[in-house]
């Protein structure tokens, strides 16, 4: 089995190689409005549905209620567009269930990250414990599935940790049976309280395999400015083997446990009752928890940014990303792609809607579907036409003349209707000496070559 000595060093190269504003944005995305929502959704203080149906999640320990979860964690990643795998093992007295997602690497998919938590409970509710941690992986899984990721996240919800570690013990020596190489687990277990608004959290570690290093990268992220994540952290070393972190730890991977302060006995007041409600929650803190949780996973997994944006001028469009491979397609005729449209600009000769796929380091994304109108002769040759100086004295040049090719027929009329002269009018001739004429209004029509005309009035001082 692959084991993890080149963690510390990978990561390293990591954080060198990503965008930090690119992270700060992903970070950003994590909304507080979604993760009280599943919250509230899985602790039993709202309604929601689930298979079609309106049903109420009461409580997570027993087999109807904890599968009423499951289904419900099993849709949300669904919708993400995640591999699903719906575990069922036999360990335990009535065996269990892990829903597990994976998002595959498209550079190194056999580097494993696994962010966790358990769904199961001991009483109703349960939302510190640990409907807190679910919610916040719902969310991460949520932003990070819309990017590419250089690396393989694994998003793994345990059963039946409150029985004996199940579920995650089930998944570990599966894991070392196949050989798996997993470079870190991140386990969350109560992320929800903070009784004395000290901003303090935990993180459990040992010295097994590479934690100490993964734990230290956690914290880096925590210590960067620009992404604003106002907490304290305590390191417990020897942490605690009372969750599902240690599973890994027992298979020899590196892991570690992140929660609420533990440390210093500010854990929430519910605990192991049914009073572990979300009105419990000190909901600022609780963002933080999950904005940290979002930017150390995000760092980890890699993401690959690409720049769907399309620029239009009159004439074509262009991808605003540079230096990847380009197919433009018709969105009209389910994104057909267009035969030899495979440059960053694209000039189509029928109007429609068209996107580009953009294919970048193994990763390909389609842009918005924009709206196109092919413009004819006319528009092309005068939609651009301006004169100055107006008012005129001497010379009056034209502006906007597309190309050397283009010709455009002048004539000057008075204000009273008389032609004052008639001229061909090209990119290399565009002036008109106006110095012998009256003072006074006049108007100039400039014709293109299919009859299509444009006037302007002009004023001779």
């Amino acid at each position: 089995m692959k084991r993890n000595y080149i963690f510390f060093v990978f990561l390293v190269f990591l954080m060198l190689k990503t965008s930090a504003q690119s992270i700060q944005d992903i970070i950003n995305q994590t909304s507080l409005a979604n993760v009280t929502l599943y919250v509230n959704e899985l602790s039993g203080e709202v309604s929601t549905v689930v298979g079609g149906n309106t049903v109420t999640i009461t409580h997570r320990v027993s087999n109807n209620d904890n599968n009423l979860a499951a289904d419900y964690i099993k849709e949300k990643l669904t919708g993400f567009g995640l591999t699903i795998t719906d575990q069922v093992y036999t360990p335990g007295a009535t065996g269990g269930r892990n829903i597990i997602a994976t998002q595959t690497g498209v550079t190194n998919p056999n580097n494993i990250y696994i962010i966790s938590a358990h769904y199961d409970s001991t009483h109703n509710h349960g939302a510190d414990d640990n409907a807190s941690g679910t919610a916040a992986i719902i969310e991460l899984a949520r932003i990070l599935s819309k990017y590419c990721t250089e690396n393989t996240i694994v998003y793994a919800l345990w059963d039946q940790e409150e029985t004996g570690l199940n579920g995650s013990a089930y998944y570990a020596q599966q894991a070392t049976n196949n050989g798996d190489n997993i470079l870190g687990a991140f386990n969350i277990d109560m992320m929800g309280y903070d009784g004395n608004d000290d901003k303090h959290f935990d993180i459990d570690v040992r010295p097994i395999a590479n934690s100490i290093a993964m734990k230290d990268e956690i914290i880096s992220v925590l210590n960067n400015a620009a992404y604003g994540i106002d907490l304290i952290v305590n390191v417990v070393n020897p942490g605690s083997p009372d969750s599902d972190h240690s599973s890994f730890w027992n298979q020899g991977y590196s892991a570690v446990l992140f929660g609420e302060n533990w440390k210093t006995n500010d854990i929430t007041t519910g605990y192991h009752s049914d009073n572990d409600r979300i009105g419990l929650f000190n909901m600022p803190y609780y963002h933080k928890m999950c904005k940290l949780v979002v930017g150390y996973i995000v760092t980890v997994a890699s993401p690959i940014f690409i720049d769907k944006t399309i620029t239009q001028n009159g004439t074509s469009l262009s991808s605003n990303e540079t230096g990847s491979t380009y197919q433009w397609v018709d969105c009209n005729n389910s994104n057909t792609p267009v035969f030899g449209q495979t440059n960053q600009q694209f000039t189509p000769t029928v109007s429609g809607n068209y996107a580009v796929q953009i294919t970048k380091n193994n990763c390909t994304k389609t842009s918005a579907c924009i709206s196109f109108n092919v413009l004819g002769i006319s528009d092309y040759q005068l939609q651009n036409i301006a004169l100055f100086p107006n008012p005129v004295k001497d010379n009056l040049t034209i502006t906007g003349i597309q190309n050397n090719s283009s010709v455009l027929n002048v004539k000057l009329v008075s204000i009273t209707g008389k032609e004052i002269f008639k001229k061909i009018l090209t990119h290399s001739n565009s002036k008109i000496n106006m110095q012998s004429l009256a003072t006074g209004i006049y108007f100039l029509e400039i014709t293109a070559t299919d009859r299509t005309k444009k006037v302007f009035k002009v004023i001779k001082e």
